[in-house]
């Protein structure tokens, strides 16, 4: 029999219980005194205790009662601020947020919107990750992280990629590299492998790089490898290596007192999308935090050779 008690029996006996009448209580509960009063009479089959002695005057709760309506206060309060806090979820308003993205987006874009997104929704945490693009789409992938800002690695079947914008790789190095001098872009064939600090394989740039250079000598043999752009600053300060880097990673951070110098023949960029599970939507929170993102690159100028993309997705 208990499992025919619902939450409309407790919230009927604590009307009673709280108003000492059941006239008063169907009142406040928009119920018929008729309707009330078998509510409360299918409680009390159902637990096999009476629960309010009842005069012509007053209504009054027996002894099992008093006891009970301590419990019951505490089994409603609990569902229903579960039920707001569920609300609350929903609308956006509270809730944690795991995302992951580039280095340099993070600093030319994340950084800005997640403050003023957490101005708005102050009780909303973020966890954010600035991981290779290979661990990256593992995460995603796994579901250790909602959503990534980055360049796509591997391509999984189960993660959707949409384009955001596109960034052109360039030579970075100090102003007293050979490769600092002059204007215009730097011809592939004019770098030297024995100069060259190359990022790693499972990253998005040393994955691109491999995959598309078009000069091979970069990559044969044994050669100096990073596995991120804040390592890679440490190396370029000694002012005799180069490295290739998009136009967005070389404008960030220390980057910007060294000299970025566009590479052609052929230009060659990364596309750098919003990662996200297929059949798997997103919380409202993370869509809020999405809208403040794509505000914010829609309003922040971007460096020369980046150019924001509008929205297509791949699955493939």
């Amino acid at each position: 029999m208990l499992r025919n008690v619902s939450l409309r029996h407790l919230r009927c006996f604590m009307a009673v219980a709280n108003a000492g009448s059941f006239t008063v209580a169907a009142s406040r509960l928009f119920l018929t005194q008729s309707s009330l009063t078998a509510t409360i009479q299918q409680f009390e089959e159902a637990v096999g205790v009476k629960l309010f002695d009842r005069n012509t005057r007053r209504v009054s709760m027996t002894p099992e009662a008093v006891r009970f309506k301590v419990e019951a206060e505490k089994i409603l309060s609990h569902f229903d601020g579960a039920i707001s806090d569920l609300q609350a979820f929903s609308k956006g308003q509270q809730g944690h947020i795991r995302i992951a993205a580039a280095a340099s987006v993070i600093d030319h874009f994340l950084a800005d919107a997640i403050h003023a997104f957490q101005a708005t929704y102050p009780n909303i945490t973020i966890s954010l990750r600035d991981a290779g693009a290979e661990l990256v789409e593992r995460m995603v992938a796994g579901g250790d992280i909602d959503f990534a800002v980055t360049s796509r690695h591997k391509g999984y079947d189960d993660l959707i990629y949409t384009p955001l914008f596109e960034d052109r790789y360039g030579v970075v190095c100090a102003g007293g590299h050979p490769l600092a001098g002059g204007r215009g872009p730097v011809r592939w064939t004019s770098l030297d492998p024995a100069d060259y600090v190359g990022f790693t394989a499972d990253t998005g740039i040393g994955a691109f790089l491999r995959a598309n250079a078009p000069n091979p000598a970069l990559f044969e043999g044994s050669r100096d490898e990073i596995s991120s752009t804040t390592s890679l600053l440490a190396v370029l300060r000694r002012g005799a290596r180069y490295s290739i880097l998009p136009a967005l990673a070389a404008s960030v951070g220390g980057y910007t007192a060294f000299r970025f110098r566009e590479l052609a023949a052929p230009r060659l960029a990364r596309e750098v999308c919003l990662i996200t599970r297929r059949l798997r939507s997103l919380s409202a929170s993370s869509e809020h935090l999405l809208g403040f993102i794509r505000e914010e690159m829609r309003k922040k100028p971007v460096p020369p050779g980046v150019r924001l993309l509008q929205a297509r997705t791949r699955g493939d």
